[in-house]
């Protein structure tokens, strides 16, 4: 199943916004976003997770297109394709609006992440800081590798 995803990198006095899930959803450090509906453009579905996850107000056509990430998802056999807009105008005071998700908002220099910032947001920040306009995560090897044992593991059990 192929997902259309959108994430927002808003950048105010060198410092990236954050929102921090709760324990049930992982405890991690993630950046705004969500899916593309059905009757939406991306920019548009970025401007409403903004309202709606953290309580600002971006406009469409101040988000830039600053990368595209092809991902694989292995343990959920997911395959997205995830666009990065980057604004620093926006309106409003950050805050979690969705607080069964997502406890609290906070900002962090991009030099100075902290450990519960994942891979693949790690992987998009550098790449959007050495100029990559588009990358697939994990590598190639890395998902053969994962299918490869998934099918001799399954092929295991299946003859048993």
């Amino acid at each position: 199943m192929l997902i259309f995803a959108v994430r927002l990198i808003l950048e105010e006095n060198g410092k990236l916004l954050f929102l921090r899930q709760t324990k049930r959803n992982g405890g991690r450090y993630t950046l705004i976003g969500g899916n593309v509906e059905e009757h939406e453009f991306a920019r548009e579905a970025l401007a409403r997770e903004a309202k709606e996850e953290a309580s600002i107000h971006v406009e469409p056509n101040d988000l830039a297109l600053v990368h595209t990430l092809h991902r694989h998802k292995l343990q959920k056999n997911e395959t997205l394709l995830v666009l990065y807009f980057k604004a620093s105008r926006f309106a409003g005071e950050p805050e979690s609006l969705e607080t069964k998700k997502f406890k609290d908002v906070t900002w962090f220099s991009p030099v100075e992440l902290p450990e519960e910032v994942s891979k693949p947001t790690r992987h998009v920040l550098e790449c959007i800081k050495t100029g990559v306009i588009y990358s697939e995560f994990p590598t190639r090897s890395k998902v053969e590798a994962y299918w490869e044992e998934f099918g001799r593991n399954w092929g295991e059990f299946y003859t048993r």
